[in-house]
C-alpha cells in the first residue's frame, strides 16, 4: 500500500538526486571525465527511476479506493509536476554534458560567466524543500523568479555570442556554448513549473505566477491588507476570449474584507480595459445591471480586475431549474428590464449590422471543428444549390440595405450565462460586458435566442422549458419592434439567428445536434435571399426554427 510518507521520501530524495546532478554538470564543465560524465549518466537514470515510482504512487494514492481530501489531491497533483520538472532538469544536464565533445576546444567555454547561471539553478533547487515545508508563497515566488534571472543571464550570453560570430568566431565553438546556455535557460522554464506547482498546493488553485501577481496588485490597489495566503482563490471558469475568472473570498470565510464576494478577471489588457470602460459606461447610463469595479491593475499586455461578486443565479440556471414560476418571474424581470434599456438608450438614427461579417469571421473556426459544416455547391435535379460561401455572400449585400432604424446600447454577447438573476431583489444584472456597444438590439436577441436552443439537452421537460423561453423571449422583442415601428426586424433576425446559429456549431461536438444548427442556419439565410424581391414588411420568421 502506497503511504503519503513513502511518497513524500522518494520526492525528497529526487530533489536532492537532481541537485547533485546539476552539481556534478558544473563539475563536469569545469574539468570534463569520462567517470565524471559516466556519473551523471548513471544519476539520471536514477532520476528517471524516481519519477515512475513517484507518478505510480501519486495515481496509486488518488485512484486506489480510499477517500482522500481535496487538499491532499492538490498536494499529490503538485508532487506529481514538481517530479516531472526535475526529471527534465535532469535530462538537461546530460544534455549539457554531451555538448562538451562538440567543443574543438572545450576551455573556451571558460570565457563566459556560466558559473552564475549555476548559482541561480542551485539557489532555486535549494528552496523547494523548505518552501514546501513551510506552505511559503514568497518562498515559491523566488523559485519562480529563478526564470527570469535565467533568461537575463541567457540573453547576455546570446548578444555576445552572436557579436563573436559575427566577427568571424569559431562557429563550432560559440554554437556549442550556445546550446549549453540554451539548455541551462530551460532549466529555468522547469524551476518557473516547480515553483507554480507549490503556489497551487498552497492556495488549492492552478495560478501561473503572472496571473499570482496580477491578483496580489490587483488586491493591494482594493485596499486589502492581509497576505495572499489568507485569500481564497477558487477559479469559475477561463472565458473563450482566453480572460481567467476566479472568485476571490477570504479565509475564514465570514471574514470583512473587500476580496469576499469578488470576481477576479485577468486576461488580454485590452479586452479587461474594454470591459472596465464597458463596465463603467453602464453604470452611468443604468447603475446598478453590471457589477461595481473594487479596483484595476494593468501591467505590459496584461491586465486584472476585481469586480463584484453580483448575487443571483444566472438564467440558465433558472430557465432549468424545476420552478417554473421562479423561471417565469426571472423572464418577466428581464424583458422589463431590457424594454426601460432599450427605449432609454435608444438613438433614432441608421444603424448598420454585421451579421454576415461575423459569421465570415468565425467560418475558419467553424471548419477546424466541423470541416464538412461548409457546404459546396450542390443540384438536386436541376435545382441548383449554392454553396455556404455564396450563401453568405449575397445575405451580406442583402444586409447592407436593412439596417436597422435605430441604435441603442446593447450587451453584445447576450447568452443566458451572461445575465444574473437575483430573485430575492427582483433585479437582473449583466456580466461579461466585453462586447458592449452601441448596436442594433436584434444582436442581443439573435444571441440570447440562439444561447437558449443550443443548451444541450435532449430530454422533452427541459426542450419544452426552452421552447416556451424562445417563445415567450421572441414575442417581446417582436412587440418592441412593432411599438418602434421597426419594419425589418423579422428579416434582421433572420441574418443574425444564421450567424448565431452556424458560429455556435465550433463549440457543439455532439453531430446530429451541431448538423441541425448548421441546416437551420443554411434554411434561414435562403428565406432571406429567396425574399429579396418583395417587401421586407411582409417578412415572417419561419415558425418553429428555433424549436427543437
Amino acid at each position: 500500500m502506497t503511504t503519503f510518507e513513502s511518497l513524500e521520501e522518494n520526492f525528497r530524495f529526487m530533489t536532492i538526486e537532481a541537485t547533485n546532478l546539476v552539481d556534478a554538470t558544473l563539475s563536469f564543465l569545469d574539468a570534463p571525465s569520462r567517470a565524471l560524465f559516466e556519473r551523471i549518466i548513471s544519476r539520471d537514470d536514477y532520476v528517471d527511476n524516481l519519477k515512475n515510482v513517484i507518478e505510480n504512487a501519486c495515481f496509486s494514492k488518488i485512484h486506489g479506493g480510499a477517500e482522500i481530501s481535496g487538499r491532499m489531491v492538490d498536494t499529490i497533483r503538485s508532487v506529481q509536476i514538481m517530479c516531472a520538472n526535475l526529471e527534465r532538469i535532469a535530462d538537461f544536464c546530460v544534455n549539457i554534458t554531451r555538448q562538451v565533445e562538440h567543443f574543438a576546444d572545450p576551455r573556451s567555454l571558460h570565457r563566459y560567466d556560466y558559473k552564475a547561471m549555476f548559482a541561480v539553478i542551485r539557489e532555486g533547487l535549494a528552496r523547494v524543500a523548505p518552501t514546501r515545508r513551510a506552505a511559503d508563497l514568497a518562498g515559491a515566488l523566488e523559485i519562480c523568479k529563478a526564470e527570469n534571472e535565467l533568461d537575463a543571464l541567457y540573453k547576455q550570453h546570446f548578444d555576445r555570442i552572436m557579436a563573436e560570430l559575427s566577427r568571424g568566431g569559431d562557429p563550432r565553438d560559440l554554437i556549442t556554448a550556445l546550446f549549453i546556455f540554451r539548455y541551462l535557460e530551460r532549466v529555468g522554464d522547469s524551476l518557473l513549473n516547480i515553483g507554480e506547482a507549490l503556489i497551487f498546493s498552497i492556495l488549492g488553485e492552478r495560478i501561473k505566477i503572472e496571473q499570482f501577481e496580477a491578483l496580489r496588485q490587483t488586491l493591494d490597489k482594493g485596499g486589502f491588507t492581509g497576505s495572499v495566503g489568507d485569500i481564497d482563490f477558487k477559479s469559475i471558469w477561463g472565458s473563450r476570449s482566453g480572460c481567467r475568472i476566479g472568485r476571490v473570498g477570504s479565509r475564514p470565510p465570514d471574514a470583512e474584507d473587500v476580496a469576499s464576494g469578488s470576481l477576479y478577471k485577468e486576461g488580454n489588457i485590452r479586452k479587461i480595459r474594454r470591459e472596465k470602460e464597458n463596465i463603467e459606461r453602464w453604470a452611468r447610463v443604468f447603475p446598478g445591471i453590471g457589477p461595481r469595479i473594487f479596483s484595476f491593475h494593468e501591467d505590459g499586455d496584461h491586465g486584472a480586475m476585481l469586480v463584484e461578486f453580483l448575487p443571483g443565479c444566472t438564467l440558465d440556471e433558472v430557465i432549468l431549474s424545476p420552478n417554473q414560476e421562479l423561471a417565469t418571474n426571472a423572464l418577466f424581470v428581464l424583458t422589463a428590464t431590457l424594454h426601460e434599456i432599450w427605449a432609454q438608450t435608444l438613438t433614432p438614427r441608421p444603424c448598420p449590422t454585421r451579421f454576415m461579417t461575423q459569421l465570415e469571421e468565425r467560418l475558419e473556426a467553424v471548419r477546424q471543428v466541423h470541416p464538412d459544416f461548409e457546404r459546396p455547391e450542390r443540384s438536386l435535379g436541376l435545382a441548383r444549390i449554392a454553396p455556404t460561401s455564396e450563401l453568405v455572400a449575397r445575405c451580406k449585400e442583402l444586409e447592407a440595405g436593412l439596417p436597422a432604424p435605430a441604435s441603442m446600447l446593447i450587451h453584445g454577447d447576450f447568452n443566458t450565462n451572461n445575465v444574473v438573476y437575483d430573485h430575492e431583489r427582483q433585479q437582473v444584472h449583466f456580466i461579461d460586458l466585453y462586447r458592449s456597444t452601441e448596436g442594433d438590439y436584434v444582436q442581443d436577441v439573435a444571441v440570447f435566442l440562439v444561447s437558449n436552443f443550443r443548451m444541450p439537452l435532449r430530454g422533452r421537460q427541459e426542450r419544452d422549458r426552452l421552447n416556451w423561453v424562445i417563445a415567450q423571449f421572441l414575442d417581446f422583442a417582436a412587440s418592441f419592434a412593432e411599438e418602434m415601428g421597426d419594419a425589418t426586424f423579422q428579416a434582421r433576425l433572420a441574418l443574425g439567428l444564421a450567424r448565431s446559429l452556424y458560429t455556435s456549431t465550433r463549440f457543439e461536438l455532439h453531430p446530429k445536434f451541431s448538423k441541425e444548427m448548421c441546416l437551420r442556419a443554411h434554411f434561414l439565410m435562403e428565406k432571406a435571399l429567396a425574399h429579396q424581391d418583395a417587401p421586407w414588411e411582409a417578412f415572417r420568421l419561419p415558425e418553429g426554427v428555433l424549436h427543437y
